[in-house]
């Protein structure tokens, strides 16, 4: 019993932040007018004559190694490939006609059939005997289009990363054939896309595209004439592209739970490239791997998804159950990051998580969120409070619903005067708002008490916001406080502010008799009460975006009211009846 308790401070030690622990948003201008111009002349160079003697050599007559695939693909998406329809989320092209040519198809879907990432669902679909002649035949016209012109958007780095692997993992479909011509053609565009990557990786963008981009150089030394050099030189790039694109509890720099989850499936299977060579990989790889399952596991919901932050839309949880289980890492949620920022509360089947840091930077060329100190709730499979989703890794969106799904008015947190924390761009990239979010987080027998504060409405309204969250020990209370304190530098004119929590759809929600109250009862699933005081309670309309990016009505409870110069504090609660 001792050793027992003793165990268990240690773990309330570890998850409690210091008092006064803050995240800084450094200055962040993105790409500078050189960087671009740098980048332009970069792709420029790819249709080069110098550029295309620099991708020859010895024509591998097969590959060294077959790695298998460590995650599972989808068997119903497969099926369909056989009956002719290659379908991603919500779109869809007929396999037959489809030559790899200019289509207006999302840029997700674009990286599913250049990536050849289409593989894996299609050898889940059938025997190979039906597979392997339409993976030949998408092989055959990609070659046919981009196999001896390095374009900018077939030969993206990012993309031939995965392609290497993809490709390596699926030969036996891809490489079938008794047409010498033919295999010789993939092998040769393989080894060239190998050499593309190793002169071009580290021009990528910093963070998980580089990160892709190296892991391509290494599966390639390993399994193209085992190239120790391009081995060496792949690995260790690949190094100093994880110490750069990855935070050191392991969450991805851009703080997408899409890249994460990437990041988890492009290790699992770098290592399974490995294991089929019989080499042992990197004590370094391994790491990486073994910091980015916890991270990924801690924003998970009760239903095994996960949930939404930073432009990732909602990602089920059969392919979060499969990249886990191709990571072979057995580990807990991470409850708390110091680096990434999400913070994760939970307890009697109740999860919360909260983002916890300021947005991504703007260098990493992904559209960020203006989501600080928003939250999600779960009450085991049930979802309760959710942000409305985003666009990342869905089908085609239409742009303005796109760019509101980044707003903080989308997410479920304090908004004032209808203002954005972050300001958010027409480009994707984000302005001046949050640049420091400080943390304190306690583990008491009570339960868990996160005290979290951001300042991104300091400089045009001369307040901050502070957000306190409580999670009783038996999770059937999450108490909250919203408050906006004058910053003192500042005199504040007053402001208008509104506290959201996006319901999930199917919540039926019925207002009390009192205004400060409401039900939410959750189909097939509790009853739960919310209450506030310091504000006037509505019910509005509200969308949360599905897996095939289609925007789903729902409802969402708003409490508004006026801060005055003095500032102004709402209190609410949500409890588990029965």
């Amino acid at each position: 019993m001792v050793r027992k308790a003793k165990h268990q401070q240690a773990e309330l030690a570890d998850d409690t932040i210091e008092p006064g622990r803050r995240m800084i948003r450094l200055e962040d201008k993105g790409q500078s007018l050189s960087d671009r111009l740098l980048e332009q002349l970069n792709r420029l160079s790819w249709r080069t004559p110098l550029h295309k003697l620099r991708l020859r050599g010895r024509h591998p007559l097969k590959l060294l190694v077959v790695p298998e695939d460590p995650v599972a693909g989808n068997a119903a998406l497969g099926k369909a490939m056989i009956e002719g329809v290659i379908h991603f989320r919500g779109e869809a092209l007929d396999m037959a006609s489809y030559d790899f040519g200019e289509t207006a198809v999302s840029p997700s879907f674009y990286r599913y059939l250049h990536s050849f990432a289409f593989l894996r669902d299609l050898n889940a679909g059938g025997p190979r005997v039906m597979t392997a002649p339409i993976a030949e035949a998408m092989m055959s016209r990609w070659l046919d289009r981009h196999g001896q012109h390095v374009s900018d958007s077939a030969w993206r780095a990012d993309i031939w990363g995965w392609r290497v692997l993809f490709m390596a993992n699926y030969a036996p479909l891809i490489l079938s054939s008794t047409n010498l011509v033919y295999r010789s053609a993939v092998l040769n565009v393989l080894a060239r896309g190998a050499r593309h990557l190793e002169r071009t990786a580290d021009k990528v963008t910093q963070g998980p595209a580089r990160i892709i981009a190296w892991a391509g150089v290494v599966a390639g030394g390993l399994l193209i004439h085992a190239n120790e050099q391009m081995l060496r030189r792949g690995e260790i790039g690949l190094a100093r592209a994880l110490a750069t694109g990855i935070s050191a509890d392991g969450g991805v720099v851009t703080r997408s739970p899409l890249d994460q989850l990437e990041l988890v499936e492009l290790l699992s299977m770098l290592r399974s490239v490995y294991d089929a060579r019989r080499d042992i990989p990197p004590e370094w790889l391994t790491q990486a791997l073994s910091r980015a399952v916890p991270a990924l596991m801690g924003i998970t919901m009760g239903d095994g998804a996960l949930s939404c932050w930073q432009g990732s839309g909602p990602i089920a949880a059969d392919r979060i159950e499969a990249a886990i289980k191709a990571s072979a890492v057995i580990a807990r949620p991470q409850r708390q990051s110091r680096e990434w920022g999400y913070q994760r509360m939970a307890a009697g089947g109740t999860i919360v998580v909260m983002d916890g840091a300021p947005p991504p930077m703007v260098r990493y060329e992904m559209p960020g969120c203006a989501s600080t100190l928003a939250l999600e709730l779960s009450d085991g499979p049930h979802r309760l409070v959710i942000n409305c989703g985003g666009a990342g890794g869905c089908g085609v969106m239409a742009p303005g619903l796109a760019d509101g799904l980044r707003t903080t008015a989308a997410h479920s947190t304090l908004v004032v005067a209808d203002s954005n924390s972050t300001a958010l761009h027409h480009d994707g990239s984000l302005g001046r708002g949050v640049a420091e979010v400080e943390l304190q987080r306690q583990e008491l027998e009570q339960g868990s008490r996160i005290e979290g504060g951001h300042d991104g409405y300091a400089r045009r309204y001369g307040f901050v916001h502070r957000r306190f969250l409580s999670l009783s020990s038996d999770g059937k209370e999450l108490r909250g406080e919203d408050v906006l304190v004058p910053t003192g530098k500042r005199r504040p004119n007053g402001a208008d502010f509104a506290i959201r929590f996006h319901l999930a759809p199917g919540i039926e929600v019925t207002p009390t008799a009192d205004g400060l109250g409401a039900l939410l009862r959750v189909e097939d699933g509790p009853l739960w009460q919310f209450r506030c005081r310091g504000g006037t309670l509505a019910v509005d309309d509200s969308i949360a975006v599905d897996a095939s990016a289609r925007p789903r009505q729902t409802q969402q409870l708003v409490i508004s009211g006026n801060a005055p110069a003095g500032g102004a504090s709402v209190s609410w609660l949500f409890r588990r009846a029965g």
